[in-house]
């Protein structure tokens, strides 16, 4: 029996590596065959802030310069704390709540850990 994870894309378990790639034969889904890529905590990937500091799931984070906020008037001001975020491996990899503008998607090299 194969110890391979179920696809990600629709979760059919009888998945198979071809030494590479791992495939799923119900959907034609295929992935990396690493550890990292399975890693069930999501920290795969490293995110550093502005100084070089590595961000990790709960830090706190300081805004470092004026950002304007799309489809709103106001701007994120320097100095704004931002506690307990949450890192996605995307463009804007820091997910977090900010008092006063609400659910915010930011950039890691505008960010500093305090």
């Amino acid at each position: 029996m194969s110890n391979e994870p179920a696809c990600p894309k629709c979760n059919y378990a009888y998945t198979y590596d071809d030494g590479v790639m791992v495939i799923c034969p119900e959907c034609a889904n295929e992935w990396p065959m690493s550890t990292d890529a399975t890693d069930s905590d999501g920290d795969a990937f490293i995110v550093k802030d502005s100084n070089g500091n590595i961000l990790s799931n709960g830090d706190s984070i300081t805004i470092i310069k004026d950002l304007k906020v799309k489809g709103s008037s106001s701007s994120l001001k320097i100095g704004t704390k931002v506690k307990n975020i949450k890192l996605v491996d995307s463009d804007h990899n820091i997910e977090c709540k900010i008092d006063g503008f609400g659910e915010m998607k930011l950039k890691s090299e505008f960010v500093k850990k305090i």
